[in-house]
C-alpha cells in the first residue's frame, strides 16, 4: 500500500510594530489562520518570543527563517507575508 503525503499551505501575515537597529530588536504581530501572535525579535542574539503560546510550535520555525532571510529589509509599518508549508 502507497501511502500518499500531501503538502499543506497556509499563509503568514506579519506586521513590523517596532524596530531599533541599536537595540538589535524588531516586534510586530504575525497570523496566519485562525492564530494570531506579537513577537520580538533580538537579531543581535538570534532569539524569538512569540506570546501567547497558543500554537507557538507552529510559528516559530517559519518566522524564525524569515526573519533571518529579511529582518535588514523590514520597517516599522510595514505589512508582509510569508508561506508555510507542512506535510499532512
Amino acid at each position: 500500500m502507497t501511502v500518499t503525503r500531501r503538502q499543506s499551505q497556509t499563509t503568514a501575515y506579519v506586521r513590523v510594530t517596532y524596530q531599533s537597529w541599536p537595540q538589535g530588536r524588531i516586534e510586530g504581530e504575525v497570523r496566519a489562520g485562525t492564530y494570531e501572535w506579537q513577537f520580538q525579535w533580538r537579531f543581535h542574539q538570534g532569539q524569538l518570543r512569540v506570546e501567547p503560546s497558543l500554537g507557538r510550535a507552529l510559528i516559530c520555525e517559519p518566522l524564525s527563517r524569515f526573519l533571518e532571510r529579511f529582518d535588514y529589509q523590514l520597517e516599522p509599518g510595514g505589512d508582509y507575508s510569508f508561506t508555510i508549508r507542512a506535510k499532512l
